[in-house]
């Protein structure tokens, strides 16, 4: 699964790579510790124009009679997706691109301890998360399209984000066709760097700042 990530490549950079118009109110970066409910940055195709919008990390289905009434959605699973209500209309008409420089995931530890670990791309470039969106009232909000492990999580955890290649965010954004379901894999071995353990302060919501993604000792 995704349950925070960061962000610390500049918005016209994200704009550029992806050919997207950029909104005027998209979060500030750099972001170490992107969590639940903040804004994110993410792409959208309509009517043929890419943009790069600001939206809510908490997918609102659109029978909540306000945010907080029921669970807080931030992941969606590829197995079910098609099939939940909250997510059956997004699925076919409102995918989208969460980009991220890198995530965290937690691995289990002594007694009770979850110890932090940070994924990024071998090749440095950002990462386009695969996302559904939904519109409540006037908010736009997004959850994440999580999969199965693959060799890249090495054993760390058992769910992880769908993490799309270039070749494959035309497909997924609805603009070429149909067929965006095949997208829902695990990420191929090699894309990924081998992650490494970072120290407990990202636990907490509050953290902030680079030294969140310092390596620390296994």
């Amino acid at each position: 699964m995704c349950g925070r990530f960061t962000i610390t490549h500049p918005n016209a950079a994200l704009a550029a790579l992806f050919d997207a118009v950029p909104g005027n109110d998209l979060p500030v970066t750099p972001n170490f510790n992107v969590c639940p409910t903040n804004s994110v940055a993410v792409v959208t195709s309509e009517g043929g124009v890419r943009r790069l919008r600001a939206m809510r990390w908490g997918f609102i289905p659109a029978w909540y009679k306000a945010p907080n009434d029921g669970p807080l959605i931030i992941n969606a699973r590829s197995d079910t997706v098609a099939a939940k209500p909250a997510f059956k209309a997004a699925i076919r008409e409102r995918r989208c691109i969460v980009p991220a420089s890198g995530f965290y995931e937690w691995s289990a530890g002594e007694g009770k301890a979850r110890l932090p670990w940070y994924f990024t791309r071998a090749d440095g470039q950002p990462m386009a998360l695969a996302g559904v969106w939904q519109r409540w009232r006037d908010l736009d909000t997004v959850a994440i399209v999580s999969t199965e492990a693959g060799p890249g999580m090495a054993g760390i955890h058992h769910r992880e984000p769908v993490i799309l290649e270039r070749a494959d965010w035309p497909l997924w954004l609805g603009e070429a066709g149909h067929g965006a379901a095949t997208l829902m894999r695990p990420v191929a071995e090699g894309v990924l760097n081998r992650p490494w353990r970072v120290g407990v302060e990202v636990n907490s919501n509050r953290a902030s700042g680079a030294g969140l993604i310092v390596p620390v000792a296994a």
